[in-house]
C-alpha cells in the first residue's frame, strides 16, 4: 500500500472553516449540528477508532454511551447466499452484535492449532482474492443506532462509503489518505490510511497470521471470525474482528472496538465482485474545505 507522506503526514487534519458561521446561522439549529457531528464521529470511529479518541467531543468522553446488549448468534443473515450481480437485491441483514467475551482471547499467549491456522488462511485467501467489491451496508453504533448506505472498494487502498439520508457523512480513501467528510457542516478530516484498521480490508494481498497481530480465531456453523489487535502507545488498544461466512467464505461483517471498549459493527450485503467502479469515486479534493487562517 502506498506510503502516506508529504504535507498530509499529520495524524489528523480537521478542516472546519465554516463551522463557526454555521453556529451563528439560524437555519442550522444546534441540535441538528450536534446530530450531524455525532454521525461523523461514528463513522470515523468505525474505521479509525484509535485515532478518533482525541477528536471526539469532550462531552461524549465524559458520559460514555452504553453498549447494546449482545444478540443471539442464531440470527439468519440474508447476506449468506451467493454474491449478487444486481439482478436480485437482498434485504438488509440484521448485524450480529458480538458478545464482548467473544472478542476477548482466552489466552493471548496460547498458540493457534492447525484448524485455527487453516481458518485464518482461508480468510486471508478470500481477502487477497478481492480486487473490486461493491455493495450495501448496515452500521450499528455503540449506542445501538443504525444507519445504511452503499460502499465501493477498489484495491489496493481505495474505498468510498456513502451514507443514506439523513446522514451527511461520506468516507473516501484514495490509496494513501482517508477523508471523512460532513457535507452539512462543510468539514473534512484527513487521516493516513496506513494508520487505520481499514487498511486490512484494502491491502492487495494479506496473510493475517504474518502481517497482523491476530489474537483470536473462532468458528461455528455460521461464521469464521478473526480478531486483530493493535496497540498505540499514546492512545490505547483497538481491535478489528472480521467475520466471513462459514459455508460460502464471503465477507459478512466487521466490528471495530475502540480503546474505550465501544463497538461499531458493519454488516455488508448485495455484494458484487464483478462490477466496474468509476475511478473518480476515490478522488479526494484536498482544497474543497480550506483550513481557516490562523
Amino acid at each position: 500500500m502506498p506510503a502516506f507522506g508529504g504535507k498530509h503526514d499529520k495524524m489528523a487534519r480537521s478542516q472546519t472553516g465554516r463551522l463557526d458561521s454555521l453556529n451563528r446561522d439560524s437555519k442550522f439549529p444546534m441540535t441538528e449540528q450536534l446530530a450531524a457531528h455525532s454521525a461523523r464521529i461514528g463513522l470515523a470511529t468505525l474505521i479509525a477508532a484509535f485515532m478518533m479518541t482525541a477528536a471526539a467531543p469532550s462531552s461524549a468522553q465524559g458520559v460514555p454511551v452504553p453498549k447494546p446488549a449482545p444478540k443471539s448468534r442464531n440470527i439468519q443473515m440474508s447476506a449468506s447466499g451467493p454474491l449478487t450481480t444486481g439482478a436480485t437485491a437482498a434485504q438488509p441483514p440484521d448485524p450480529v452484535i458480538p458478545d464482548p467475551r467473544r472478542n476477548q482471547p482466552a489466552n493471548i499467549f496460547a498458540s493457534f492449532d492447525a484448524n485455527q491456522k487453516a481458518q485464518a488462511a482461508k480468510v486471508s485467501a478470500y481477502l487477497s482474492s478481492l480486487q473490486t467489491l461493491v455493495g450495501n451496508f448496515v452500521q450499528v453504533g455503540p449506542d445501538g443506532s443504525k444507519s445504511k448506505g452503499d460502499f465501493y472498494i477498489q484495491k489496493p487502498g481505495k474505498v468510498r462509503f456513502e451514507y443514506d439520508d439523513p446522514s451527511p457523512v461520506e468516507l473516501i480513501a484514495d490509496g494513501s489518505s482517508l477523508a471523512v467528510r460532513d457535507r452539512k457542516l462543510a468539514t473534512q478530516d484527513i487521516y493516513p490510511l496506513s494508520q487505520t484498521p481499514l487498511r486490512y480490508l484494502l491491502s492487495d494481498r494479506i496473510d493475517l497470521m504474518k502481517d497482523t497481530n491476530v489474537v483470536s480465531v473462532t468458528s461455528d456453523d455460521m461464521f469464521i471470525s478473526v480478531t486483530i489487535e493493535e496497540k498505540q502507545a499514546l492512545i490505547g488498544t483497538s481491535r478489528l474482528m472480521l467475520m466471513v461466512g462459514a459455508k460460502d467464505g464471503q465477507l459478512k461483517q466487521w466490528t471495530v472496538t475502540d480503546p474505550q471498549g465501544y463497538d461499531t459493527t458493519v454488516a455488508v450485503y448485495n455484494l458484487d465482485t464483478s462490477k466496474k467502479v468509476d475511478p473518480g469515486l476515490f478522488k479526494i479534493d484536498f482544497t474543497r474545505y480550506p483550513t481557516p487562517p490562523g
